[in-house]
This record gives C-alpha cells, structure tokens and sequence, in this order.
C-alpha cells in the first residue's frame, strides 16, 4: 500500500554527498552501526531509544546524533533510517511510520525480509534489509571491529541496492544481495554458525572437564583443531576436510565414543548422533565409505538412541 505521505523529505545530503542516517535501537547492533556509520564520514544525525541510559550512551561515541525517544522523531531527521531491534519489536514499532518522499527504511533483522516494512510506504520511498553477519556484544569496539571484513546482506528494493552497498562497504563490510525468498535459510545457516558453535565448544569443554581440562584449556587444545579443520574446508571444499573415523569406517571407535558419552556426559550424546550423521552422508557422498563399512557404522550409531 502507497500512502499519501508523500512531500519531500526536507533534510539535505552529508558533506559527502552521502545520506543523513538514523538509528532506531541503541543496543549492541545500533549502537556499533552508528559507531561505524560515523567513523565511516556518513552523518548520523540522530538516534531512538527508549532507554535513557542507552541513548545517552550513544550519543557520548556519535555526538552529531540527536536523541529521540520514539523512532518518529529519526524520520524527521534523516533520509535513511536504519531499524535495529528484535525482531519481534518490529511489527509494532513501524505501525505509526510512514515515510516521506526520497526516504529510505531499513532493519537489520538476519530473519525477516524487507517487505515487513511495507506499510511504512509513501511514493517515492524505499524499504530493505541490511543484516551485517556479526556476533555483535555489548563491547562496542570489538563489534565495531568485528564489522571489518564482515558480509552484510542485502535485500529490498533494486533502487535501494546501490546505497545498501555503498554503505557495506563504507564500513568495511562486503554487501551481498540475497534472492528474494532465502532470507530464513541464510539466518539459519548463520545461527549454526554462531549459536551452534557455541553449544559445539560448551560440549567439547564437557568432554574436556572429563580429561581434565577445564574450559579455557579445552579451548587452547581443540581450538586449534578447530582452526585447522576451517582451513582445509577453505582451501578444499567442506566434503574433503571431513576426517575421523566415519569416513575411516571405524565402528569400533564409535561404539567406545557412544559408550563413554553416555557414563561421562550423557547430555551430549544425541549432539554426537546427529553430527554424526550428518558426518555418514559427507562421508557416502564423498565415497569414503564400502557397503560393508557403511553397515557398520549405522550399526554402531543405531546402539544408542
């Protein structure tokens, strides 16, 4: 739906050439984006938060932002507003925006696509998607830090697509546009990636505990590992990397893996079966595996659980 919002934005260009930005959100993503926005010469003109203490901090690190309580306030500053809440908050954040002629809203939901802004539509506007793909924390320089070198994925409309990855990479991100409809599975992947991770390592510091290790040195040790194993898939696809005994056919060492789990650490064994699994179709693909050995290993996997 077009509304009738449809006067030109009033607000001029940066010195630059570059756009007046806003952030709607002042916790570790908005925060960090306006941070870089800043430091990348593009004006950051204002902020919205209905956290005192967060939008007094935001201003301390990007003094040319004027605060706001309600995200309104930033659409009368600005001509590209950049939305960076939960995802949940969206919905009723955008109810009472509508945009003015020549703007642009964005969010940085890693979920959503751009066309949960569309109500905020006037003619002449723009909506999209702008997901650095960063595990943002409260250290602000860190996530400031982390942006370089980062991919940013982008979606919305084609006019828009220019200005999303000229900011990208202003910032010192690399802008990848995603196809309309992929937007769940790329966050999927990302939350594996990320969140995954991390219960990966917390299982592999509970094995650790059971060696002796606690958390920071099972890190130093299977870190490296880790590292390693990151590298090959880099350097020769992730199918080739795969090593350990699924691909070796090693039922015996599965079984005493399953047995052991189950006395030490019994809430990690259904992680190991299913990336073990996972691991048997690597490794069938790949043919690494003889009928024979096959067999065997869902023999051995199929003993627990």
């Amino acid at each position: 739906m077009i509304h009738a919002h449809q006067e030109p934005h009033p607000h001029g260009r940066g010195a630059a050439g570059t756009p007046t930005v806003g952030i709607v959100g002042a916790g570790a993503v908005g925060t960090a984006l306006g941070v870089a926005i800043s430091r990348a010469g593009w004006p950051v003109r204002a902020v919205a938060s209905r956290d005192a203490v967060r939008r007094d901090r935001f201003r301390s690190l990007v003094p040319s932002a004027r605060a706001f309580m309600e995200p309104t306030g930033v659409l009368d500053e600005v001509e590209l507003a950049i939305l960076a809440v939960p995802d949940d908050a969206i919905p009723s954040l955008i109810e009472p925006l509508r945009l003015y002629s020549g703007q642009a809203l964005v969010h940085t939901s890693g979920l959503l696509g751009a066309e949960v802004l569309q109500s905020t539509l006037a003619a002449g506007s723009q909506i999209g998607a702008f997901h650095p793909l960063v595990s943002f924390t409260a250290d602000v320089e860190r996530s400031v830090a982390a942006i370089n070198g980062a991919t940013i994925a982008l979606e919305g409309d084609d006019r828009l697509m220019g200005l999303l990855a000229d900011l990208a990479e202003a910032i010192g991100g690399f802008p990848v546009r995603l196809p309309k409809g992929s937007k769940a599975a790329y966050h999927a992947a990302a939350v594996l990636a990320s969140g995954g991770l991390v219960a990966l390592l917390d299982a592999i510091s509970t094995l650790g505990a059971a060696a002796g290790l606690d958390e920071r040195g099972a890190l130093a040790v299977y870190g490296r590992l880790i590292e390693q194993t990151l590298a090959n898939a880099r350097s020769m696809g992730v199918a080739a990397a795969l090593t350990g005994p699924i691909p070796r056919g090693d039922s015996g060492t599965l079984e005493v893996h399953l047995a052991t789990l189950s006395r030490l650490a019994p809430e990690v064994v259904d992680l190991y079966l299913a990336v073990a699994r996972r691991e048997v179709g690597i490794a069938e693909e790949r043919g690494a595996l003889s009928p024979e050995q096959l067999e065997r290993v869902m023999r051995a996997l199929a003993k627990v659980g």
